[in-house]
């Protein structure tokens, strides 16, 4: 077996625009968690994620057509984008359902497994490989997660296992999805077509889910809800989600993948503000590890290449 063949940008180290925009997705995606929540009482969650897949979808051809990108052009990607859409709808699937099953604080330190996964695939799919510094900055990021959320007594039952186990499985494909953009002619489409790909192909996914699970809205939803529907549809999914494409083309994948370790503490942050939850100096200390561990992953090795903001070109396709 032949190794595999490395992609150009996979070891390349994130550049100081790259890492604050990373922040600003990690803040957004950190946010959407309470807004789903928040949405719960009007809209069941497999609906929601119906109606953001299809709000989303006009708003990426709106933005698409704007760059003069080519939704519809012969490229050789419709095969690679549409495995990535059928693991996109199933990954929100097994994430919503699974938390029917498991606690939040479980299903948040299990579904940010997502970057294991990613640097596990990425030597084989993308040949790039993680140092010995890097493996153990993941493993201090995680832990500081795993700390911020809390750590769930033992006690638990076989349908919180059974949940746990639906998250991870949203973890892998997530992982997945982001090898297939990376390491496929996917790679070589604008970010609006990759993501065009996995949002349309989500819709009935999704949609049958909900039919399946019995979902309905029974009464007119909030302005809140509605409000939040929009900005899930038009900013985390058609927006953040396209930005994120964009890195992954452009940047190491795992490298990109461990900055999602933030994420959940600004989500903790969030619930502080919004949901009146309560902070300690336990938070702190998982800040700070959850940063120690992503300087460890992101310290650029001395054959690296000189960084270079690739997003810069990435966007302008």
């Amino acid at each position: 077996m032949s190794a595999p063949q490395a992609i150009p940008s996979a070891g390349r180290p994130l550049s100081a625009g790259a890492i604050a925009l990373m922040l600003m997705l990690c803040l957004t995606w950190g946010f959407n968690q309470i807004a789903v929540k928040l949405v719960l009482p009007d809209i069941p969650p497999m609906l929601q994620a119906t109606i953001r897949s299809m709000g989303a979808l006009p708003v990426l051809f709106l933005i698409g057509t704007f760059r003069g990108v080519k939704f519809f052009e012969r490229d050789g990607t419709w095969k690679p984008g549409l495995i990535a859409g059928l693991m996109f709808g199933i990954e929100f699937v097994l994430i919503f359902q699974g938390l029917h099953f498991t606690s939040a604080s479980r299903a948040v330190v299990f579904l940010y497994t997502a970057p294991f996964f990613v640097a596990l695939g990425s030597y084989q799919v993308l040949g790039e490989r993680l140092g010995g510094a890097q493996w153990l900055g993941l493993a201090i990021s995680f832990a500081g997660v795993a700390l911020a959320i809390g750590v769930p007594q033992p006690n638990v039952d076989s349908q919180v296992l059974l949940g746990d186990l639906m998250i991870v499985g949203g973890a892998a494909l997530w992982a997945a999805t982001t090898l297939v953009a990376k390491g496929t002619r996917l790679r070589f489409a604008a970010p609006e077509k990759a993501l065009g790909y996995q949002v349309a192909t989500s819709i009935p996914i999704l949609g049958l889910a909900a039919w399946l699970f019995g979902e309905s809205i029974t009464h007119t939803p909030s302005l809140l809800s509605l409000g939040l529907m929009a900005f899930q549809a038009i900013w985390v999914v058609g927006t953040t989600f396209t930005l994120w494409f964009a890195l992954v083309k452009a940047y190491s994948a795992s490298k990109l993948s461990a900055f999602t370790f933030i994420t959940p503490l600004f989500g903790v942050v969030g619930s502080y503000f919004i949901m009146h939850d309560t902070l300690s100096l336990t938070f702190g200390a998982a800040a700070v590890l959850v940063i120690a561990g992503l300087f460890l992953v992101n310290r650029p090795s001395p054959s690296a290449a000189a960084p270079r903001d690739a997003l810069l070109n990435v966007t302008k396709t």
